[in-house]
């Protein structure tokens, strides 16, 4: 009816509009609120993290905001694992049913289903300021906007966080992850054969390779049009970082460097140790590798996720390293938490965030505990010899191969 005032429950505020802000706005949206999201990048986000395991929680969110998908409609089903050793050979193999898909494939489904009009891209988050009625975030380009809450979903570099919790930095454990994406036609018959249709571990000495197919372009998960993700793990000391992240031009990139301005020399050095130090068939994946970039690995947990009317959600308030394959369904877990705390307020915004904060908390602590353990020989590598004698010695490949991106409790 023209001249109407729409009714909202409240107006919510997400800075950062990578997956967990889409959710979060997709989710809050459905409940009736008014929301916008506003992410720093001024084009379409891509690529970030290439492969993702889906486990517990992740459709159960998607569901939620929005997204009518299953898990076999958003990826591609493996109904095995195998480990290899550096030579190849498969040494542990178990039944082990999960669905792999992409970063893209998640962020388009949550993408397309979120009013267009409400997503802004190009919007750097200044600061935030707040009183007892509203919760304002002020843009570097001056804008000022109202609400009455405010989620921080902007990633491991939140400027949300960093307001409120200055000191906290992520913790660097001393290796890094290399991630490659190659078309499944690149491949030899003899490594498509072992690779493809299962989920690989490399248990090779000091590094450890994971692998597995991901839909291909246009998501498309038809054999033949399909892609192969790496993740290797690799240990670089602090020091060893800094070249890393440095261009061919010279330029330093300390908040990690884009897939474009990688090296040649880092990207020829890699290719050239790969079949030194992995199995032949992920050596030759990241070979003929048209995709690659490395990220620093990294964990961080806070002590708060709640300050006032603001709310911070996924990787700006807890980091878990990739092993345990919880980035998005931790993520989801604490969108889906804090919607269910505020449903149950009776409008009561602020009395609610403190049950949302206490209980994801708890799960947060446990997912970042549970991704150093299975980090712990990576780490070692870096350490006395002794420490690398032990966990060398301690490390089972059947252990890693079934305990590596698998469903945990953590309730």
């Amino acid at each position: 009816m023209s001249g109407a005032t729409e009714f909202y429950p409240g107006k919510v505020v997400i800075i950062g509009g990578s997956i967990a802000g889409l959710l979060a706005g997709n989710v809050f949206h459905r409940m009736g609120w008014d929301v916008h999201v506003y992410e720093r990048v001024a084009d379409d986000l891509e690529g970030r993290g290439a492969g993702i395991t889906i486990l517990p929680g992740l459709i159960e969110g998607f569901r939620a905001a929005g997204v009518d998908e299953t898990e076999q409609s958003l990826g591609i089903e493996l109904p095995a694992r195998i480990a290899l050793d550096q030579t190849g050979a498969i040494v542990a193999e178990r039944r082990f049913s999960q669905v792999m898909t992409s970063w893209n494939r998640l962020y388009d489904s949550l993408k397309k289903v979120f009013p267009a009009e409400r997503y802004h891209t190009g919007m750097n988050l200044d600061r935030v300021e707040q009183d007892e009625h509203k919760v304002t975030a002020c843009f570097a380009d001056g804008a000022r906007i109202d609400a009455d809450l405010l989620i921080g979903a902007d990633g491991l570099r939140s400027t949300v966080r960093s307001q409120f919790l200055p000191e906290v930095k992520p913790y660097y454990p001393g290796y890094i992850a290399w991630r490659c994406l190659t078309d499944e036609r690149e491949l030899s018959s003899a490594t498509h054969k072992t690779l493809f249709n299962r989920y690989t571990v490399c248990v090779a000495p000091g590094q450890q390779g994971i692998g597995y197919p991901v839909p291909g372009p246009g998501h498309s998960i038809a054999p033949g049009h399909r892609q192969y993700n790496v993740v290797w793990y690799q240990p670089v000391s602090e020091q060893g970082l800094r070249p890393m992240m440095t261009d061919d031009a010279g330029r330093y990139h300390p908040n990690g460097i884009s897939p474009a301005l990688l090296s040649a020399r880092v990207k020829l050095e890699m290719q050239e140790l790969a079949p030194q130090v992995l199995a032949p068939q992920f050596a030759e994946a990241i070979a003929k590798g048209k995709w690659l970039f490395f990220q620093p690995i990294l964990d961080l947990e806070l002590t708060r996720m709640v300050f006032g009317r603001v709310a911070i959600v996924g990787d700006a308030a807890f980091i878990t390293r990739p092993h345990v394959a919880m980035g998005v369904p931790k993520g989801a877990g604490d969108v889906l938490a804090l919607a269910e705390a505020i449903k149950n307020s009776g409008g009561d915004y602020l009395s609610c965030l403190t049950r949302f904060e206490d209980q994801r908390l708890r799960v947060n602590h446990n997912i970042v505990a549970r991704g150093r353990y299975l980090g712990a020989y990576m780490e070692a590598q870096l350490k006395s010899e002794d420490e690398r004698h032990r966990a060398e010695t301690e490390r089972v490949p059947e252990r890693v191969m079934t305990e590596t991106a698998a469903p945990m409790q953590y309730h």
